[in-house]
């Protein structure tokens, strides 16, 4: 009997092989591992299990990429989807190289196979057992192929599934990366526009502020040119001499002016006298901008002012029409803007009778103030130095200095870095005169921001308030609203 040894394979080599049909399929790309065991058994060699296959490979880095989809922008997305595309197309040539390999496989032991049954025709005894043993391994060896041929095309199956997953995603993502692509231009293309915009506003406003700047230094230079120009044809000695005869001829105006006063009181007073008409109060004070007028009592029967109902009244000289003045109600009361060539009148009304007294001719504007105002008309804010008297009606404990701002298009009054109000022009403002308040009342003014919100302002100087009263009225009325005091409007629309 013939025993078969690890030679085996080399004698038959020697041996005519018949051809096989190529219909044969194999499980696997390599021949399995065997070895002789105990009564010269083959036995099949257990391979390392920490060894992944590649479809082991394939399927956990599909999970680490469906795992990190989430936290993986979409550019980078792309790209596994592309490697995994990649490894998919990897994959499927692997398994033609298998398929080659399991139809050498089956070759070899369909070669094996008919070599032994020519052998067992041979032998006799024990070799032809022998022999028939290893025909039957030899079969067993065929069926575990074939199973593993069955898997080999189960894992092709899901080879080409996880293909064309591959495929539908990368190409899912491709879209998803022109769309984003396509969205980010747009906003791009949108963030551009409102640079460009944004660009062009402040390129206006510049454009603006330097024509304002510039016109300021254009009058500055005529001022300069027109005072270089005096002190070119002057001497400085005759120049002083014309400063000194100007200032003499202001205090003579002055004078005068009072002395004009006097005498038209003078004459009421006669006139008084000849028609016996009791003479107990008088107006006293410069009946001009910037000054204040204070009822006086000047009779000892005289009632007390205290005990008396008092209301001041604006007289138009054209038409003779009584304006009531709202507010105005103290003895003292100092001329607004509006009052400018017009006659004030005030009326004294006791238990027993009603005493009318009236200014001797219209209040005349302060001496250059226009100018000034003209002059402050180019610049786009001016600023005025206050303290903040009342607020909402109540006295203001803190007498800090503020800042208010009389803009073009707003006011605003600021303490240092802190905005305390702040308003455009509106219907609801209002601004005028404070009416009433003692002898400051000519360096004080009303402004009321909104309904709920409103203060009494004191200024440096009563040329500074009259001139932010009415350059804040210059630049509402620009804008189409009249800023006046309380009930004013109507009278000025009537």
């Amino acid at each position: 009997m013939t025993r078969v040894g690890r030679d085996f394979g080399n004698s038959m080599r020697r041996e005519a092989v018949p051809p096989v049909s190529a219909d044969v399929i194999f499980a696997s790309s390599r021949f399995p591992n065997y070895k002789i065991g105990a009564n010269n058994q083959i036995v099949e060699v257990k391979e390392d299990l920490k060894v992944l296959s590649m479809k082991e490979v394939v399927a956990r880095e599909t999970a680490q990429l469906l795992e990190q989809q989430k936290r993986l922008s979409v550019r980078d997305l792309a790209s596994k989807f592309e490697k995994g595309l990649a490894a998919a197309a990897k994959l499927s040539d692997e398994a033609r190289l298998r398929e080659a390999a399991s139809l050498e496989k089956h070759v070899l032991l369909k070669n094996l196979r008919d070599a032994l049954e020519s052998l067992r025709g041979r032998v006799a005894g024990r070799n032809k057992d022998d022999v028939e043993e290893a025909i039957a391994m030899v079969e067993a060896l065929a069926v575990q192929l074939t199973q593993r041929e069955g898997e080999l095309i189960q894992e092709k199956t899901e080879v080409k599934k996880l293909a064309n997953f591959l495929k539908q995603a990368s190409e899912d993502a491709k879209k998803l990366v022109d769309e984003e692509r396509a969205f980010a231009r747009a906003e791009i293309e949108n963030a551009r526009t409102a640079v460009q915009r944004v660009e062009e506003a402040l390129q206006e406003h510049e454009r603006m502020s330097k024509a304002t700047g510039n016109q300021d230094i254009e009058e500055l230079m005529k001022e300069v040119q027109e005072a270089r120009r005096i002190k070119m044809l002057h001497q400085p000695s005759k120049v002083m001499d014309m400063e000194h005869e100007l200032h003499a001829l202001r205090i003579q105006l002055v004078e005068k002016s009072k002395h004009s006063l006097q005498l038209q009181k003078e004459l009421a007073t006669s006139k008084r006298a000849e028609q016996n008409t009791p003479y107990l109060y008088e107006l006293d004070g410069t009946e001009a901008l910037g000054s204040y007028l204070l009822i006086q009592p000047c009779s000892v029967v005289a009632p007390e002012l205290s005990e008396c109902s008092i209301q001041w009244y604006r007289l138009t000289s054209e038409t003779g029409k009584k304006d009531l003045i709202s507010g105005a109600t103290k003895a003292v009361y100092a001329p607004d803007p509006f009052d400018v060539g017009r006659t004030l009148q005030a009326d004294i009304t006791t238990e027993s009778f009603t005493l009318t007294l009236t200014t001797t001719g219209p209040i005349d504007p302060a001496a250059g103030l226009g100018n000034y105002v003209e002059a402050l008309v180019l610049r786009h804010d001016t600023e005025f130095n206050v303290v903040v008297v009342q607020m909402n009606g109540s006295e203001h404990p803190s007498e800090s200095i503020h800042v208010l701002h009389v803009g073009k298009m707003r006011m605003k009054l600021c303490k240092g870095n802190t905005t305390v109000a702040k308003e455009y022009y509106s219907t609801s403002m209002q601004l005028c005169g404070v009416r009433g308040g003692g002898n400051a009342a000519a360096q004080a003014l009303f402004w009321q921001v909104k309904t709920s919100l409103s203060f009494v302002l004191a200024f440096e100087s009563e040329r500074e308030r009259n001139a932010a009263i009415m350059l804040a009225r210059r630049f509402a009325y620009d804008c189409n609203i009249v800023l006046a005091g309380p009930e004013d409007r109507t009278a000025l629309a009537s």
